[in-house]
């Protein structure tokens, strides 16, 4: 045959060849040259990274006749048997196809000869998981203890599936995945030497499409030139291979930070067109995200699998994002993963779920928010407390729990159904009589006031129930609230109410409504002198009190 595939041809022959498993190299080239050899060895780990390829090597290098220290020498008479696949003494046998137990008890016939020129005889079992209980079974005794002259090399995909009676008289050799660098490296490498132009991102997009095995990447690479030939482009290769491109993972991280809508469906769109997984595009997008976080955290691109002209735009977004953001965008990602496997129309749960992301608001932390404060940096509209340093904030939350001095912090905002309220008063309304209704007459009748419309209207009269009256202005009463989305339960009642200030207080009142969100503690008893600690203490542990919800306003919090 002329051609081999790039796998065979490039197949490593020595120890340094090996790829990404420097630890097992040189644990066997050290137990070569200690004469530390022992009699069974199991390679286990996932596939194409070298398991076979690195039995081959320590079986040649146990019976060269002329080695370089631990290395085979590939010149002698039995390399040359060995890579001509004539060599009497070293069997590789197929686990899956010689499973059954009279397979094994061949083999154990066999095991008592001598080897023909070497000085062992080597079993290479591949796929070995695949042998039957019973073939294990048979296999124990001669394992552990074989002749002198006999290895055996176990190699498998699914190290679990073998009984722990054989890993137990094995010595026991993980192999890792293969890094994308080191997959890359060794491609650029055969590349050069095909005289075959690629570039960085073709090579990056092969590496990741093999998953850390490096005979996947090594067929990909033979696919990728049988279609483009000796000149490699990526768009070709992105087509040939049907790859998303990893440009519109950032299209939508940009998005994100410019609240740009239209790219969730502009990105769902593309993905449709192009045929693109919708499953293998979220998993993607959780992808992209992690590497950003991992650039957020370390700020640096030390931990990303991608092309270099990738690695500068993650580094990019090293102060975009906080890390509680990619968090929350990382587990809706997630979720999203998880459900759209299900989803019987993919693209629109995508792009509802895009639209989600893009909208999620910027969060900070109480620590951040606290350190802006000592450094006068939070730029927050409040509507209870200025922004202050810390020694301030405590001096001011104290005094507003001392019942004897509060004060109550108010924003007025005009509310427009007030003036409608008052517009649909009735001209003579305005100048009715109120010389008998006065500020302090009000104050005296207000619960009498609120029992009377509790017994006509219940939830009036329990909005009414947390109010205060404040002033009094011509017939405009001017009274505490707590939500001014409340004023629109008065305004639709504005008749009935016009009926019982009249009734209760002599006159028909307007009400002016006045935001406030600390309530003046009613106290009909004085506090004894020896009891402020406890009525602080009950402040405090008052889930409405007054230290709790000045925290709450000036941090912007609310109850859950």
């Amino acid at each position: 045959m002329s051609y081999l595939v790039t796998a065979r041809k490039w197949r490593p022959q020595v120890f340094d060849d090996v790829v990404g498993q420097q630890h097992i190299s040189q644990t066997l080239k050290n137990a070569i040259s200690n004469k530390r050899i022992g009699h069974s060895y199991i390679f286990a780990g996932p596939r194409g990274v070298g398991k076979t390829t690195t039995a081959r090597i320590f079986a040649k290098s146990l019976n060269c006749s002329n080695p370089n220290g631990a290395e085979p020498c590939n010149n002698c008479t039995m390399c040359n048997a060995f890579n001509t696949s004539q060599s009497m003494d070293v069997i590789e046998i197929d686990g899956a196809s010689n499973r059954r137990i009279e397979d094994i008890r061949t083999l154990r016939e066999s095991v008592k000869y001598a080897p023909t020129h070497g000085q062992y005889k080597i079993y290479i079992i591949d796929e070995v998981h695949m042998l039957t209980t019973e073939s294990f079974n048979a296999l124990l005794k001669t394992l552990e203890e074989p002749p002198e002259h006999t290895i055996f090399i176990f190699a498998t995909t699914d190290i679990h599936k073998v009984p722990l009676t054989i890993i137990s008289r094995c010595q026991r050799f993980d192999f890792r995945r293969i890094e994308l660098d080191n997959i890359k490296g060794l491609l650029k490498k055969i590349s050069d030497a095909e005289n075959i132009s690629i570039d960085d991102q073709s090579l990056t997009l092969i590496a990741k499409k093999a998953d850390g095995a490096l005979r996947d990447a090594q067929s990909l690479f033979d696919q990728v030139i049988s279609f483009c030939g000796n000149d490699v482009k990526l768009d070709v290769i992105s087509t040939m291979l049907n790859l998303i491109d990893e440009d519109i993972y950032f299209t939508l991280s940009d998005a994100i930070l410019e609240k740009k809508f239209i790219a969730a469906f502009e990105v769902s769109k593309i993905v449709y067109d192009n045929g693109w997984n919708f499953i293998d595009f979220v998993n993607g997008l959780v992808e992209h995200f992690r590497n950003i976080l991992s650039v957020v955290v370390t700020k640096n691109s030390n931990l990303i699998e991608s092309a270099e002209v990738y690695k500068s735009k993650y580094l990019s977004y090293k102060d975009s994002f906080s890390e509680g953001d990619l968090l929350r965008i990382l587990q809706y990602l997630s979720t999203l993963a998880y459900e759209v496997k299900s989803a019987q129309n993919q693209r629109l749960k995508v792009e509802i779920s895009l639209s989600h992301i893009i909208g999620l608001e910027r969060t900070s932390t109480i620590s951040q928010l606290l350190k802006d404060i000592n450094k006068g940096e939070l730029n927050i509209k409040t509507n209870i407390l200025p922004i202050v340093s810390s020694g301030e904030l405590k001096k001011k939350i104290v005094e507003k729990t001392k019942p004897e001095i509060v004060q109550q912090v108010e924003v007025k905002q005009e509310v427009p159904i007030e003036t409608d309220l008052a517009e649909s008063v009735p001209a003579e309304s305005h100048s009715s009589d109120i010389s008998n209704t006065s500020f302090e007459n009000i104050k005296s009748n207000w619960n009498n006031f609120v029992e009377t419309i509790t017994a006509a209207k219940f939830t009036l009269g329990t909005l009414f129930s947390t109010m205060e009256p404040i002033s009094l202005t011509d017939n405009v009463l001017q009274v505490s609230i707590q939500n001014l989305e409340d004023a629109k339960i008065v305004s639709a009642n504005k008749d009935s109410l016009f009926k019982l200030t009249a009734e209760v207080f002599g006159s028909k009142l307007n009400f002016d409504f006045i935001k406030s969100e600390i309530k003046p503690k009613q106290n009909t008893e004085p506090a004894s002198d020896s009891s402020p600690k406890s009525s602080f203490k009950e402040d405090y542990d008052d889930s409405n009190s007054k230290l709790s919800t000045a925290i709450k306003d000036l941090l912007g919090g609310k109850k859950l």
